[in-house]
């Protein structure tokens, strides 16, 4: 299984690096995926996750990469999706941002038996995904300031005046869904470990 996560890694990281539409922003969108994927090989002995959440961290990485490609502005098959006047590819990654997130917060939260009690945890599950939504989106920012025009691909805002807070809004909703629809297989797999 570890190996088969590795190649596609591999497969779309090489891919996405291959004449990227502009290069800078690939850096930017796919250093998250290599850090994670760095963070996970040197973690993997000492703290294994759950198939699960190695199965939707590569989701994860795979979105990543492909908005680094194309540019989250740009990405094909997302271009007036449902009649969109804009290319939503980015709203697929922030709900990815809370999604999978919440589930490594609630691993992690359950595992080193940090929180008693469901509720408690969730709710601490969703507000840590949402911290990070917004730390994301100051990060955002101070490319933006640091970077000048280099950054408009990054931030893929198009024009949206609402951008900012609809991204961290889908963030939510992936946290909140994410604990909703999985918790109950995620328990399954926890109680493999």
């Amino acid at each position: 299984m570890k190996y088969l996560w590795v190649v596609i890694f591999t497969i779309v990281l090489v891919w996405s690096g291959i004449n990227p539409k502009d290069p800078f922003t690939w850096l930017l969108e796919v250093a998250p995926a290599v850090i994670g994927a760095v963070l996970l090989a040197l973690t993997y002995n000492s703290f294994r996750l759950t198939p699960l959440l190695y199965a939707l961290i590569l989701a994860h990485c795979v979105v990543l990469m492909v908005g680094g490609h194309y540019t989250y502005a740009e990405v094909p098959f997302f271009d007036g999706l449902f009649g969109a006047e804009r290319n939503n590819y980015d709203k697929l990654g922030h709900f990815f941002q809370g999604f999978v997130p919440a589930l490594l917060a609630r691993e992690i939260l359950i595992r080193k038996n940090i929180v008693n009690g469901a509720v408690w945890r969730n709710i601490i599950i969703v507000s840590i995904c949402l911290a990070f939504s917004a730390f994301y989106e100051l990060l955002e920012w101070w490319v933006a300031l640091a970077t000048g025009e280099d950054a408009e691909a990054f931030l893929g805002t198009q024009g949206y005046a609402w951008d900012t807070q609809s991204d961290m809004g889908f963030a939510l909703l992936g946290a909140i869904l994410s604990v909703l629809l999985l918790s109950h297989y995620h328990d399954n797999q926890l109680n493999k470990l």
